[in-house]
């Protein structure tokens, strides 16, 4: 829901084919510092003999591009004509092709909200226990992972259904090195000694933080993601769980303590740029800004991987600014809890090359072939991160290698009024002063009144 609102909504869908051939390998097998072996273990294996394997996602333009690369070492390995289309209206038009019985061999899911509701209709196929194992071994905090891909089946029963691959990460703090050099800070390793420096910041009469939470129509987002962040240092990951399903309510004492532990930063005058009645009514493409200011108008601003594209034109990330883990409560010993998002992989329409196609996603090349390019991120623990197209992409994958958590942003997995609705409006509310209990209540309103 966030990608959709932040990117905006095409009036007409927009839909591109392409296919992946042996002539389009982006780097030659064999050259490089690329895992040639589980290409060769993997072409050793497979031979389906120009069987054709079809693939639709949500990718265009250069990321479409991107994708082809690498499905076009598939291709070569597997011999496999590999047909992939993409389309900014994907979500819709992947129910149609369902329905209509004319799903393509493969589906990238940008949620895993959409892939569990096909998956309990009978649309997907579960991908076995073997891979479910892979995933637990393989990947960093590999549980989490596993639980975000397995959902109920028509039958009731839990089966693993898809396979993530390409990952955000959105537990960030961005800062301007040499504003922490000048000023004496140094980068916190825990969420006490962030809080302590929040505080010597304002002691010293600087402002800590730039938060910003106006996004037009979708205004309040911001704050969702620090209120998810905060819940996952706060509580055991099965509570996270448990109040993206609605099982505990909003109302529940430990969902407003993550509520809070987002106050405690954005509703203290002292603590964030403009003051506390400015947070809502700042753009959140703005709220950066400060960082550059001279002199500094904040510190530090907590926001995803994407933001750079907001930042003044010709900011080099680590020179210009750079970034650092939103830190763990040392006291709670819940390790290191990783909030982001995804794609993920599922089989719509089962065939031969669709299950060998899923087999090549556990590769390592699979993953290095776009890691060595842009924009990508991977849990797989067999990678070589030295492939990472920059230093900016290799310290956000060593974030995701050190997460002993992983789990999906909550309001993309809530249901649209909620987590594109109450949630984001309640947010609004809460950071202009109103109680935590009272902005709970509303959104579980809300929540109530879609049952």
């Amino acid at each position: 829901m966030k990608r959709t609102l932040l990117t905006g909504v095409a009036a007409l869908a927009v839909l591109a084919a392409g296919s992946a051939s042996a002539q389009d390998l982006t780097f030659p097998v064999g050259e490089g510092d690329f895992n040639w072996d589980s290409y060769n273990a993997f072409a050793e294996e497979f031979d389906l003999g120009g069987e054709q394997l079809t693939v639709f996602g949500p990718w265009l333009g250069p990321d479409q591009e991107l994708v082809e690369n690498v499905l076009a070492y598939f291709a070569e390995a597997a011999n496999v004509d590999v047909r992939y289309t993409g389309s900014d209206s994907f979500e819709q038009q992947i129910v149609v092709d369902a329905e209509a019985g004319s799903a393509p061999n493969i589906a990238v899911f940008p949620q895993p909200g959409l892939a569990s509701d096909m998956a309990s209709r009978g649309f997907l196929t579960p991908l076995g226990e073997d891979t479910a194992e892979w995933m637990r071994n393989n990947y960093a905090a590999g549980q989490s992972w596993v639980d975000l891909s397995t959902y109920e089946g028509p039958d009731g029963e839990e089966n693993l259904y898809t396979f993530f691959y390409k990952v955000d990460v959105k537990s960030l703090v961005w800062y301007v090195p040499e504003n922490f050099e000048d000023a004496g800070y140094e980068v916190p390793q825990t969420m006490e000694e962030l809080r302590e420096l929040t505080q010597r910041i304002a002691e010293e009469g600087e402002t800590p933080w730039c938060i910003g939470l106006g996004s037009g129509g979708a205004t309040g987002w911001p704050a969702t993601d620090w209120v998810e962040d905060m819940m996952l240092r706060l509580h055991e990951p099965s509570v996270y769980d448990q109040w993206v399903a609605n099982e505990i309510p909003f109302t529940d004492q430990r969902v407003i303590e993550a509520i809070e532990a987002y106050g405690w930063f954005a509703r203290n005058d002292d603590y964030v740029s403009g003051g506390a009645d400015a947070v809502a009514s700042t753009d959140f493409r703005d709220s950066p800004k400060g960082l550059f200011s001279s002199p500094p108008q904040c510190y530090m601003h907590r926001q995803a991987s994407f933001i750079p594209a907001f930042f003044p034109e010709g900011t080099e990330v680590g020179l210009d600014v750079d970034f650092f883990y939103f830190p763990s409560i040392e006291e709670e010993g819940l390790g290191n809890p990783v909030l982001g998002a995804g794609t993920t992989f599922g089989i719509t329409e089962d065939s031969e090359a669709a299950r060998a196609f899923i087999e090549f996603l556990k590769t390592p090349i699979a993953h290095e072939v776009w890691m060595a390019q842009q924009g990508f991120l991977t849990p797989h623990t067999g990678v070589n991160t030295d492939l990472y197209a920059s230093d900016t992409l290799r310290k956000m994958g060593d974030i995701l290698l050190s997460a002993d958590t992983f789990r999906f942003d909550a309001s993309d997995l809530m249901p649209g009024g909620v987590g594109a609705g109450a949630f984001w409006t309640g947010m609004v509310d809460y950071t202009g002063g109103a109680t935590a209990e009272d902005v709970a209540g509303d959104i579980q309103d809300a929540w109530d009144a879609l049952k």
